[in-house]
C-alpha cells in the first residue's frame, strides 16, 4: 500500500514538473514572439531580407553609392567667340577648347572676376582629373549625359560688349543671345527637355538681358534673384553661386589670439552709393560715425582698394555686407575668405550651398530696419562674447574652401559644390519632362493654384 502510494506520488509529481516546465517553454516562446513582433513593428526587425528580399528598397550603402557618383554632364561645343575667344582673341574661332588650350583667366581683370563662375565651370568639365574627386565629369556622348552644360559667357560679354548698355557694342552681345539660341533650339537635346535640363551660368545682374526670358526653363547659375522675376527664375530649380571672391584668401591664418589681434570691430569698404534695397548703405554711412572701432569707408574698385580691403578684412573681427543693387554682392565671400565674420543686412538675400551649410554658424544677421537704428548693430556686435566669435571664425576657416574657384579643381571646391547643386535639381526636371509629355492642358496646376 505504501509503495503503491510512493509510485502515484513520483508519477504525479512528475506529471507536475512536465506541466510546470511546459508552462515555462510556453512563456518564453510568447515572450519572444511578443518582443519579435513589436520588433517588426517598429521597424528594428525586417523579415523581408529572409524571406522576400526583392521587397527590400536598396541598401543605404547603394544608395549613397548611387548619390556620389559624379553628374555626367555633356557640355555644347560652341565656338570660341560664345566664351574662351573674349579672353584670347587669338586664336581661331572655330578651334576646339580642351584643357591644353584653355587660356588662363587674367589677373589684372578686376571686378570681371567676381562674375567668371561661368569660365571656372567650363574649365572643371575640361580638366580629365580623378573622378571619384569629383562631382560633375563631362560625357562626349549626350545619350549617356544627365544634364547639358551651356558655356556660354554670358557675364563676360556683357562686360565685354558694351557694358555701358548704351555702346554700340551690345549688339555684339545681343547677337550673341541670338545666335545661341539657334544652336539650342537645333538640338534634339534641348527640343526633349525644353531646355529643363541644360544649365546655363549668368551670374551677373544683366547677362543675357535681351533674350533670357527665352531660357528660363533651364538650370540658371545665378548670384541672386535681384534682377529676376519669378517666373523667370526661382529657388525650386535654379541654382545660387558665390561671386568669385576679388581679395586674396588668408591662407596663413594661424595666429594665436585672433581676437584681440583683429583690432577693427566693424569693417565696410565700397562703393556707400547704390539703388534698389542697396540705398542702405548711404543710410548707415550716417549712422555708423563716430566709433573708433568701426572703418566703414566709401572707395572705388582699383588694385590699390582691393589690396587696402584684404588688409582691413584680415585685421576686423566683423566685415559688413549690406545690400548693393542687387540683394548680393562679391563682399560676402570676401569677407569668408578672410576669416572676418560676416555681418548680413539684406532682407532679400538667398546664400549658396545653404541645402548644405548654416550661415548662422559664422555669420551675424540683421534686417534693414534693425541695422539703420542709430546703436543698434554695434551694441549687439559688442555682445557677442569672445568665445562665441572664436567658434564662428573656426567655423569660416573650415568652410571657406567651398568659395575658392581654381584650375584645376579640387575636391568640395566652389565648382564642384555647384554640380552638387545641379545634381539635386535633377529630379524636379525630370518630373517636369515626364509631366509635359502627357499634359493635355498645359500647366493647368498652376493656373488652378491663381484662382
Amino acid at each position: 500500500m505504501f509503495e503503491s502510494s510512493f509510485i502515484i506520488t513520483i508519477i504525479n509529481g512528475h506529471i507536475s514538473s512536465s506541466n510546470m516546465f511546459g508552462k515555462t517553454i510556453l512563456c518564453i516562446i510568447f515572450v519572444l514572439l511578443l518582443a519579435i513582433t513589436y520588433s517588426i513593428f517598429i521597424g528594428s526587425v525586417d523579415l523581408r531580407s529572409s524571406f522576400f528580399p526583392m521587397l527590400l528598397p536598396p541598401s543605404s550603402s547603394a544608395a549613397n553609392a548611387t548619390c556620389a557618383s559624379p553628374l555626367r554632364v555633356y557640355m555644347y561645343d560652341l565656338p570660341r567667340r560664345f566664351n574662351v575667344g573674349m579672353i584670347d582673341r587669338q586664336s581661331p574661332d572655330d578651334l576646339p577648347v580642351t584643357s591644353d588650350n584653355l587660356p588662363p583667366w587674367p589677373k589684372n581683370w578686376g571686378l570681371k572676376q567676381q562674375h567668371s563662375v561661368e569660365y571656372w565651370l567650363m574649365a572643371s568639365l575640361l580638366h580629365g582629373g580623378d573622378g571619384e574627386e569629383r562631382e560633375a565629369v563631362r560625357v562626349l556622348d549626350p545619350e549617356t549625359a544627365e544634364a547639358f552644360f551651356v558655356p556660354f559667357f554670358s557675364s563676360l560679354s556683357f562686360n565685354t560688349h558694351g557694358h555701358t548698355m548704351t555702346d554700340p557694342a551690345t549688339e555684339i552681345d545681343h547677337q550673341l543671345q541670338i545666335d545661341l539660341l539657334d544652336i539650342l533650339r537645333k538640338s534634339k537635346y534641348w527640343q526633349r527637355s525644353g531646355g529643363r535640363d541644360h544649365v546655363i551660368p549668368m551670374t551677373h545682374p544683366n547677362a543675357f538681358r535681351f533674350l533670357r526670358e527665352q531660357v528660363n526653363a533651364s538650370i540658371l547659375i545665378v548670384a541672386d534673384f535681384g534682377r529676376y522675376s519669378r517666373s523667370m527664375s526661382n529657388l525650386t530649380k535654379d541654382v545660387v553661386s558665390p561671386y568669385v571672391h576679388v581679395v586674396e584668401s588668408f591662407a596663413d591664418d594661424d595666429i594665436p589670439d585672433p581676437f584681440e589681434n583683429r583690432t577693427t570691430l566693424l569693417f565696410f569698404r565700397g562703393n556707400t552709393v547704390r539703388k534698389d534695397e542697396g540705398i542702405v548703405r548711404a543710410k548707415l554711412a550716417k549712422i555708423l560715425v563716430g566709433y573708433n572701432d568701426v572703418l566703414y569707408e566709401r572707395s572705388l574698385a582699383t588694385t590699390k582698394s582691393i589690396h587696402e580691403s584684404t588688409q582691413g578684412m584680415r585685421s576686423s573681427k566683423f566685415c559688413l555686407h549690406p545690400a548693393g543693387d542687387t540683394p548680393s554682392s562679391c563682399r560676402l565671400f570676401d569677407a569668408i575668405v578672410s576669416h572676418c565674420v560676416p555681418v548680413i543686412v539684406s532682407d532679400r538675400i538667398e546664400l549658396p550651398f545653404e541645402v548644405e551649410i548654416d550661415y548662422s554658424q559664422f555669420s551675424v544677421f540683421f534686417s534693414v530696419k534693425e541695422a539703420i537704428q542709430p546703436g543698434y548693430m554695434v551694441d549687439q556686435l559688442r555682445k557677442i562674447p569672445k568665445e562665441k566669435w572664436m567658434e564662428m571664425w573656426r567655423h569660416l576657416k573650415n568652410i571657406s574652401p567651398h568659395y575658392e574657384f581654381q584650375y584645376p579643381p579640387k575636391k568640395e571646391d566652389a565648382a564642384n559644390m555647384l554640380w552638387r547643386q545641379v545634381k539635386h535639381k535633377l529630379p524636379n526636371v525630370e518630373l517636369a519632362i515626364h509631366r509635359q509629355k502627357r499634359l493635355k492642358v498645359p500647366d493647368w496646376w498652376g493656373r488652378r493654384r491663381r484662382r
